[in-house]
């Protein structure tokens, strides 16, 4: 397999997928980024955009296995990881697998959860292993962790702490559909929901075999440090109390790796950094009060240090 046959499983995903959810493409892209660099996905938005239902065409599509955990303030942190019990019947303990074992899992509304549930997620993000008992149990890979917060509904929730932020490869906003695509979405769940017979276009094979692939997408010293010049001018800005982390130049490398080979290319250009830098940089960081008063976001302080650092360019 080449580069160019991740953009031709990219073009069978997007076209797949968009049998079920209409318009969203640049969303698309960037969810297609983190499977492929092996990223987790937080989806912020109103009830109604489409998040669950994009999580299940992706699942869909890879034909691998879809698991759904409603985080409310009783979950357990067994209920997501599972839990070792006594089978009567063998005499003996057996382990019961949480709903985390499973190749796509959707973590609803994840901020109602309280901080000790949520934290039951670190491990398995960052080293794609859980510790239970004293047991290290591998999870399935490819593993991608889709996390859904209501930005409106604040009562009753707990904030994701910076380290869980930090886990989470991107931030992605659906928002509400244009007047031409909610038509097309009447028209289309008329009579049947696309979903119930959305198949396969590719497999979990094939995707780890992606997933390698886009980790020999090349980058050039100039566009490492261009990387590394953005997320510094974060940590330097008036504007903010905590910059990004080491973890987010990584991120950010990794997905300009991905959407390089999304678009058929074998190297990384700066254009591709330009356009992650916020939806894989804004979540990261933690914005001043005064700065939030001016009506100034995570995203404007992220833009600007886009524009403040020099694009990398050949030399003539």
């Amino acid at each position: 397999m080449s580069i160019q046959s991740v953009q031709q499983v990219a073009d069978r995903l997007r076209t797949n997928i968009a049998t079920v959810i209409v318009g969203k493409h640049e969303i698309i892209d960037l969810l297609l980024v983190a499977l492929l660099c092996e990223g987790h996905v937080l989806l912020e938005d109103v009830p109604g955009t489409g998040k669950t239902t994009m999580a299940r065409a992706l699942a869909c599509s890879i034909d691998c296995p879809f698991r759904r955990i409603q985080f409310t303030p009783d979950l357990l942190p067994s209920d997501v990881t599972g839990l070792s019990f006594f089978n009567q019947k063998l005499g003996d303990f057996q382990f019961r697998p949480g709903a985390i074992f499973s190749a796509v899992l959707l973590a609803d509304e994840i901020n109602r959860a309280t901080p000790r549930t949520q934290s039951a997620l670190l491990e398995a993000m960052q080293e794609r292993t859980v510790t239970i008992d004293g047991e290290t149990r591998p999870l399935p890979r490819p593993f991608l962790v889709l996390a859904t917060q209501n930005p409106v509904e604040l009562e009753g929730t707990f904030p994701l702490p910076e380290a869980q932020l930090d886990r989470f490869l991107v931030q992605l906003e659906p928002g509400y559909p244009e007047l031409e695509e909610e038509i097309s979405i009447l028209t289309r769940y008329d009579r049947a929901d696309p979903l119930a017979t959305l198949g396969p276009v590719t497999n979990a094979d094939e995707v780890r075999e992606l997933q390698r692939l886009v980790r020999t997408v090349q980058i050039a010293d100039p566009v490492r440090h261009y990387i590394v010049s953005i997320v510094r001018a974060t940590r330097t800005s008036t504007d903010v109390q905590l910059g990004a982390s080491p973890r987010a130049s990584l991120a950010l490398q990794r997905a300009a790796q991905a959407l390089a080979a999304l678009r058929g290319r074998e190297f990384v250009i700066p254009d591709d950094v330009r356009e992650l830098a916020i939806p894989i940089l804004a979540h990261r960081l933690i914005v001043q009060a005064e700065t939030r008063l001016r009506g100034r976001s995570a995203a404007d302080v992220v833009q600007a240090a886009v524009a403040q650092v020099p694009v990398p360019v050949e030399p003539a």
